[in-house]
């Protein structure tokens, strides 16, 4: 007995310490060296278990620059996070890997930016997100206005407008209406908008958005 509560302190003991660490870390500037220099080929865009993070964004816009940065962010601080790093060609469906990740993720970040709408891809991931936040275990999705305001996200306004016109002239209505409610629920959600925030400095905006999730 007196064995099982030692190890159940040294356990304690730990979780604490890692935590503490991983606060610290946040004191120092973040460094957004490449991922592909910090991080295994194999260890990447593939689901091995629970993550703390998926990264939902637009690649298009933002992957080797804002996207990439937060990523990198994520994983300095400790933070398992997913993010896929392969387009989907014209026409494929949202892949059986891809939608396990984000059901096996505590919390969505989705990166809405000027293109974000006119991905299906992104509509189509945007729409399961949001199917794991009403469920019991409740994920916690938290969006990111990057260069975008929100009520162009609620409402479907400027490049978002754009994108739909193009969306109802080539999908069922049904499924048009699932993505405009989809993009309606996230864009009435608590987030960041980078317009407002940090002055507009993309590092400390990061790091803002980090010391969030690992309060979460």
């Amino acid at each position: 007995m007196q064995k099982e509560k030692r190890k159940q302190s040294k356990d304690e003991e730990n979780d604490s310490s890692l935590r503490k660490r991983r606060k610290a870390d946040l004191s120092k500037p973040v460094s957004f060296v490449s991922t592909a220099m910090t991080e295994p080929e194999s260890s990447r865009s593939r689901p091995e278990g629970t993550y703390d993070v998926f990264l939902s964004f637009r690649g298009e816009d933002t992957r080797h620059t804002f996207t990439d940065h937060l990523y990198t962010a994520l994983i300095q601080a400790g933070i398992h996070t997913f993010r896929d790093d392969d387009e989907l060609p014209r026409g494929e469906e949202i892949s059986d890997h891809l939608i396990r990740a984000i059901q096996e993720s505590k919390i969505s970040i989705v990166v809405f930016s000027k293109g974000y709408a006119s991905s299906r891809w992104c509509l189509n991931e945007l729409v399961e997100i949001l199917k794991c936040k009403r469920k019991k275990t409740g994920q916690i999705v938290l969006p990111i206005f990057y260069d975008i305001d929100p009520s162009d996200v609620r409402k479907q306004n400027g490049s978002f407008a754009e994108a739909f016109v193009k969306h109802e002239e080539r999908f069922e209505e049904k499924l048009v209406k699932e993505w405009r409610k989809a993009l309606e629920e996230a864009g009435n959600l608590s987030g960041w908008n980078l317009n407002d925030m940090a002055n507009g400095h993309e590092a400390k905006f990061i790091q803002g958005i980090i010391k969030n999730v690992l309060n979460r």
